[in-house]
């Protein structure tokens, strides 16, 4: 049978970075027998930093191990901390990566994971969600069921979020923001990472219903964007009955930042004359118009 692990390397100054005990030391394991951690949050990009990294590999090696553990479902290792130095090896031309191994629970492998990756720089609003997220889920996991001895005032579970506030740096308040993004639907998140969408209006957004999220997607990407008074009154009228798709163009445009109202509307009886047939009058057209009219005030079309 092929062992899993090669030769052992003697592990120097990683036990702060990895929180490595004394008896833990690196191994070269096979870059083919890893793979991805489940639902890893953290996008791996081939952009310059990764081409320095890779060049950085060429010339010196992988100097610090990746974190990995056995994997439950495959035959390998499931990837802890080090996605970016293991793609990194792979373009680089190795075929194998050091590595520590460890047995880890899936609450304490998440937890490692987050930790690993959260603090570093110009993170997307999109990773840092789904990492809240599965940072607080395995939290909150780790002790148990909320009881009515630990319950406080707002709800939280053994305040989970003032610990998780501590050890990541972001307010309890703004860690509920980024993970209210994860009820998102992908192409609005994905306008939220671009910046397309500013941050608030898209924690506003994750409140309404996936389908007419759909239909927002689908404004912001005829009109350019959406501003905090539009979803604000959008979101007072899901509340009050049935939406439709042009009852929300309705509610996006009468709401525009700057738009006035009680302005003249004309309409062209030519262009009008193209949708009706040439024995309508005037006030054939007219009836039409407003019978169309009120079925979209009542939702029905």
């Amino acid at each position: 049978m092929k062992e899993r692990v090669g030769q052992k390397i003697k592990l120097t100054n990683y036990e702060a970075l990895l929180g490595v005990s004394n008896e833990e030391s690196a191994v070269d394991v096979s870059i083919r027998d890893i793979h991805s951690f489940e639902n890893h949050p953290f996008k791996v990009i081939d952009d310059d930093k990764m081409a320095e990294l890779v060049e950085s590999i060429k010339v010196n090696g992988v100097l610090t191990p990746v974190l990995i553990r056995p994997s439950k479902k495959t035959r390998g290792y499931e990837m802890i901390s080090g996605h970016r130095r293991l793609h990194a090896a792979g373009l680089a031309g190795l075929s194998m990566i050091p590595a520590i191994v460890r047995e880890m629970d899936d609450d304490t492998a998440v937890l490692a994971m987050v930790d690993a990756n959260i603090q570093r720089e110009e993170l997307l609003p999109s990773e840092k969600a789904f990492a809240y997220k599965m940072k607080m889920d395995a939290m909150r996991r780790s002790v148990g069921r909320k009881s009515s001895e630990n319950v406080s005032q707002n709800e939280t579970h053994y305040k989970a979020d003032v610990a998780m506030a501590d050890e990541v740096g972001d307010s309890r308040a703004q860690i509920r923001r980024y993970i209210r993004l994860t009820e998102l639907i992908p192409e609005i998140l994905e306008y939220v990472d671009t910046k397309r969408i500013q941050f608030t209006v898209a924690v506003d957004i994750s409140y309404i219903d996936k389908e007419i999220q759909k239909w927002i997607y689908e404004y912001i990407k005829e009109n350019g964007t959406v501003k905090p008074k539009q979803i604000s009154a959008l979101r007072e009228e899901c509340e009050k009955g049935v939406m439709t798709q042009p009852k929300l163009i309705m509610i996006m445009n009468n709401h525009q930042t700057g738009k006035t109202s009680g302005g003249k509307l004309t309409l062209s009886e030519k262009k009008l004359r193209e949708y009706f047939p040439a024995s309508y009058g005037s006030d054939d057209i007219k009836n039409v118009l407003f019978q169309l009219l009120d079925k979209w005030k009542n939702g029905e079309v």
